[in-house]
């Protein structure tokens, strides 16, 4: 009987977990399509450096990923606790490396988090966020979906439903 992600992964628990993510509609998300021939294999560094950016941003190891054809693997770690000694600059330093300004300039991003430092409550979301697995997976995969979709020229679903979580 499957049980509900809270009890799996407890929201400010640390623990390791492995990660699934598959695709919807055969969508590839790397390798070749033997039905159209089509290569998806560039999509593979666009996950890899997702990866790297997250892992940089949030208080989670990654110990290992897979990228397979139509589905994501990822093994971790994650410790909510450690988001409690970073300093307030760096919770919003990190957010905003996550989510930059849509003008990219050093004047946009000092603008975009002197912005959060001057809410400490967001600043608070902010680092419960940061050591959250459920944020962590959306962060990776949303932006793979919404470049694979325009990549395709589609709208709608990229992943199938939520990530699917076992603690290790």
């Amino acid at each position: 009987m499957t049980r509900p992600r809270s009890q799996i992964a407890p929201h400010h628990s640390p623990g390791a977990f492995h990660c699934v993510q598959r695709c919807v509609r055969r969508a590839f998300l790397c390798g070749v399509d033997r039905y159209s021939g089509q290569s998806f294999e560039h999509r593979r560094g666009w996950i890899e450096d997702r990866i790297q950016l997250v892992a940089e941003c949030f208080a989670v190891a990654i110990d290992a990923y897979a990228v397979m054809s139509n589905h994501l693997h990822l093994v971790l770690r994650i410790d909510p606790g450690e988001t409690l000694r970073w300093s307030d600059d760096e919770v919003a330093a990190r957010w905003v490396r996550l989510f930059p300004p849509r003008k990219d300039s050093d004047a946009a991003i000092e603008a975009k988090c002197l912005r959060l430092l001057a809410n400490p409550e967001r600043i608070e979301t902010l680092r419960e966020r940061l050591g959250n697995l459920s944020w962590l997976m959306r962060c990776l995969v949303e932006p793979i979906a919404r470049r694979a979709n325009r990549e395709d020229g589609c709208k709608g679903r990229f992943w199938e439903g939520r990530y699917k979580c076992q603690a290790l």
